[in-house]
């Protein structure tokens, strides 16, 4: 593989990779504003300027200037080497470029840097991206000099609502252009602009739109400042107390990568961010994505009921026993879940066959709209999962005609999400014997359920999710369970123990162990990816 030097440094790249490119592969940062590696570079904010040493395949170009001499006490002529945005410049093969270590780029950045905070409003104490801010990350790598400017700064447009979710400060901008740029090339509507010229510059909303669809959170994202913030996360915490986890969307079967950053004081999920995975979602989330994190506390199941009564988990499991010990095998259901983990999916499995039954059913959420960008109809985040473990299982709809024809009387249940909840449904569910729930979120099957027990959410155990390429991803534990939750399979253990099942699962290593290799899909008529790899990958 061809490469080049960086500050010393061997670079590897890819024919066509450009220098910032190459290098942000490499983990390697170049100062940059207007770059993102999933957008088009315009090379407008010269942060990333470096020096290209002269070479046999690169020639350099030096520029004629003057310079001050403290001895002469007068300017005298010089000259100094062009610097080139490595934003644009392709990589070439034994090229030696310096960032860090040219004299030429820190100066060039402290002046750009210079520039860029001369009307920009130092209110960091009130904004948003304090902490994340490239403005103040810089300025302290290559500034670090207090604001010489004694005029009067340009003010422009503050607060500005430029939709339903996304609010404009002209002030802070610093007219990198990544959120023009990501409406018009990745959400294919290019409802932002520039107006004016210079330093009147500011990012505007087409006339008669406003920012609206399904991937506006994203262009807050991108902001390398605080220019855009989001109604939802605005003046919600300070990043520097939020910590983050390596998670999975659990909107869709999509399965973007993300972090979802909490509060550990307050065991609290504030937002998602997108996470890099150019084989799942590139660098992106939709609007319903990141405002999915707000599963991890709304609707959730935190105790454990019989009936709509609240109890102890002991109270619970000992009511699940009862119901389920008499009961002919043959007519007792277990209900997988798309919306949990494999982990807790592949215990139920377990515990289905041990029952002797082959009345295996699937739930989850209905399907919903779809693009061509992230979002599937499947609003489900591990129905391949399922589908990888028992390929046979039968739909919603098949359970509840089951149930009215007396096929099923008795149901071990892995979620409370149905695909639609209605008074029929209801009816049906009303018919069961014994309905015992284990769900991490309420819904038809909590409802109706005889016995209760509260599950960890995606956010508060470490799980397993299969998206719609067949790509395993593991999202990492976040917040600590909530009132009575623990993870769903250790429910299921826990009652298949109490009816004198051979249940010999005890530790999370126990249940992977059993997902690495074909060996776990008795029953799959079809080839899938049973390669396990974290998200992040």
């Amino acid at each position: 593989m061809p490469s080049f030097k960086l500050d010393g440094t061997d670079v590897p790249f890819e024919p066509g990779e450009t220098i910032i490119k190459a290098a942000h592969r490499q983990g390697i940062e170049i100062p940059h504003y207007c770059w993102h590696p999933g957008l088009s570079a315009p090379a407008n904010c010269r942060m990333c300027l470096v020096e290209i040493k002269p070479g046999p395949n690169q020639r350099a170009m030096m520029l004629d200037i003057v310079e001050w001499d403290a001895k002469l006490g007068d300017y005298r002529a010089a000259q100094k080497p062009k610097l080139l945005p490595a934003c644009q410049m392709p990589a070439v093969d034994g090229q030696e470029v310096l960032s860090e270590s040219s004299k030429h780029v820190a100066e060039a950045r402290r002046h750009v840097q210079e520039f860029l905070l001369l009307n920009h409003p130092v209110d960091c104490p009130i904004c948003d991206q304090a902490g994340e801010c490239k403005l103040q990350d810089y300025w302290l790598a290559y500034q670090s000099t207090t604001k010489r400017m004694r005029d009067e700064p340009i003010h422009k447009p503050k607060a500005v609502v430029f939709g339903p979710t996304i609010v404009y400060d002209g002030e802070r901008c610093v007219m990198c252009t990544r959120c023009i740029r990501f409406m018009e090339e990745v959400a294919k509507d290019p409802v932002l602009e520039i107006r004016e010229r210079g330093n009147l510059n500011e990012v505007t909303v087409a006339p008669g739109r406003q920012l609206d669809g399904h991937y506006t959170f994203m262009t807050e994202h991108v902001c390398p400042v605080g220019a855009l913030t989001t109604k939802d996360f605005r003046f919600k915490a300070r990043v520097w107390f939020l910590r983050s986890a390596k998670s999975v969307c659990q909107g869709c079967a999509t399965g973007c990568n993300s972090y979802l950053d909490y509060d550990p004081r307050s065991n609290k999920a504030f937002r998602y961010r997108p996470r890099d995975n150019e084989a799942v979602n590139q660098y992106w989330m939709c609007d319903e994505g990141m405002l999915s994190y707000r599963a991890a506390h709304e609707g959730r199941v935190v105790d454990a009921r019989i009936g709509s009564k609240k109890v102890a988990v002991d109270m619970a499991v000992a009511e699940a026993k009862k119901r389920l010990s008499k009961v002919s095998n043959p007519s007792i259901a277990v209900v997988l879940s798309a919306q949990h983990s494999l982990e807790d999916n592949m215990v139920m499995y377990t515990i289905a066959r041990l029952f002797g039954t082959r009345l295996l059913y699937m739930s989850g959420a209905a399907e919903g709209y779809a693009d061509d960008v992230l979002i599937d109809k499947d609003k489900n985040s591990n129905t391949a999962g399922v589908l990888q473990i028992a390929s046979r299982a039968m739909s919603f709809e098949q359970l509840l005609d089951d149930v009215r024809t007396g096929r099923v009387s008795h149901v071990l249940a892995l979620g409370g999400v149905a695909p639609k909840s209605d008074p029929e449904d209801a009816t049906a569910l009303g018919m069961l014997g014994t309905l015992v729930v284990i769900a991490a979120h309420e819904g038809a099957l909590t409802d109706a359920a005889h016995v209760v027990l509260p599950a960890a959410s995606w956010a508060e155990a470490s799980g397993t999710y299969v998206n719609r390429q067949g790509v395993r991803q593991i999202a990492e534990k976040a917040i600590e369970p909530q009132g009575a939750c623990r993870p769903a399979w250790e429910y299921a253990c826990l009652i298949g123990r109490a009816l004198g099942l051979d249940v010999r699962f005890s530790k999370l290593k126990d249940i992977r162990s059993m997902l690495v290799g074909a060996s776990v899909q008795p029953d799959n008529d079809t080839t899938a990816n049973n390669t396990m790899t974290d998200a992040s990958t």
